[in-house]
């Protein structure tokens, strides 16, 4: 079987704490994982989802994701096209917070607040390639150790992400962190934007969308939690039934940003479904599990006159994200697990670990179907 294809791209890393003038290099690939008419392409620049490939109803191969062309626009990129984003996804208010009596300040890179990890955090990094095999599951694993005091979060940590397809249009994202020394926030999500019509296919207003979730945490106007839990009866958030984006999307403002608490309960593989979300144009449906208590609904209010892959102009609306994840603002903490601990009695035990599973398919009335699942 011939292997897939890799492509290497050097990077320059300087280092301002080494004594001499030698700058070591850095290799970064894009790995391709295939599975018959389904590929996925990665990046170990920021542990990226670079192109994720399928048919449509009439067998019509489209690249369902927005990306660039080269990977020298992911590194000065501001959009975090397919990153997995961290120490700590979205918002922490003040760039501050304390643990344990201990007041930690972070690098501020959303006006006074911290976003996905400050202005260098995991999307911004070089990962390292551990592992890759090919196969009926090809996967491949990506790991950065994270220093203590990188960005201004406390303690060493070491992060592993592995993608692999794990069925008939099945993409797994396994996300692990384990701290090293001390007490710190984690909480890691993977940030691809997806237009099911089609990279460069138009607006996503037309997609049908499903979300699992019977209420949502409140924000500030600096889209931090206020930490308040309110119902999504009667407001355009309601997506318990299929509803379309654009249904009530002016009631909303830009577009939706906004993180539901998951009702759906937890099934045999430790998983519940979080959001199904089709395309009536052409047959295509994502289908999304996780291990995770929350869901980030966020319909790229953000992306503005951005040129991706192949010229395409992204702007808002162009694509949907779900950042499968806990709760945004680490000091107002709704949800468990946000922090994980160090000791003795717990190492190596204590660790985050995520999974975030992506079902794409087509729906029924189409030559192909998504597996093991009816609509």
């Amino acid at each position: 079987m011939a292997s897939n294809p890799t492509i290497f791209i050097s990077l320059l890393v300087f280092s301002l704490v080494c004594a001499s003038n030698a700058t070591p290099r850095k290799m970064v690939g894009i790995y391709e994982l295939k599975k018959g008419d389904f590929s996925v392409k990665v990046t170990n620049w920021g542990a990226t989802i670079t192109s994720v490939v399928l048919p449509d109803s009439k067998g019509n191969l489209d690249d369902v994701v927005l990306g660039y062309d080269r990977i020298a626009q992911y590194v000065n990129g501001t959009g975090y096209l397919g990153a997995l984003v961290g120490r700590v996804a979205n918002r922490i208010s003040g760039a501050r917070f304390v643990l344990n009596g201990t007041t930690y300040r972070l690098y501020a890179n959303d006006g006074k607040n911290s976003l996905h990890g400050g202005h260098r955090g995991f999307s911004h990094v070089i990962w390292t390639v551990k592992e890759k095999k090919d196969g009926e599951f090809p996967y491949i694993t990506f790991y950065y150790h994270s220093f203590d005091g990188e960005q201004g979060f406390p303690g060493a940590l070491d992060v592993f992400v592995t993608y692999k397809i794990s069925g008939k249009y099945k993409l797994d994202v396994i996300m692990q962190a384990m701290p090293l020394n001390k007490a710190t926030p984690v909480n890691l999500a993977q940030h691809t934007y997806w237009n099911l019509g089609g990279d460069g296919s138009g607006n996503i207003l037309s997609n049908s969308v499903q979300i699992f979730g019977s209420h949502i945490t409140l924000l500030d106007k600096n889209l931090i939690p206020t930490g308040q839990i309110s119902t999504v009866a009667g407001t355009p958030y309601d997506f318990l039934k299929p509803m379309t984006v654009g249904s009530r999307i002016k009631e909303v403002g830009k577009g939706y940003d906004i993180n539901y608490v998951l009702d759906s309960p937890i099934g045999n593989q430790g998983l519940r479904k979080a959001a199904v979300v089709k395309d009536s144009k052409t047959g295509r449906v994502l289908e999304l599990w996780t291990n995770q208590a929350g869901v980030q609904f966020y319909t790229a209010n953000g992306l503005m006159n951005v040129t991706g892959k192949g010229g395409h102009v992204y702007n808002q609306l162009s694509g949907f994200s779900y950042l499968l994840k806990e709760v945004h603002d680490y000091p107002k903490n709704l949800f468990p697990d946000l922090h994980v601990m160090h000791g003795d009695a717990w190492y190596p035990e204590t660790k985050i670990f995520t999974i975030n599973q992506f079902k794409l398919g087509l729906r029924h009335g189409h030559q192909r179907q998504l597996d093991e699942t009816s609509w």
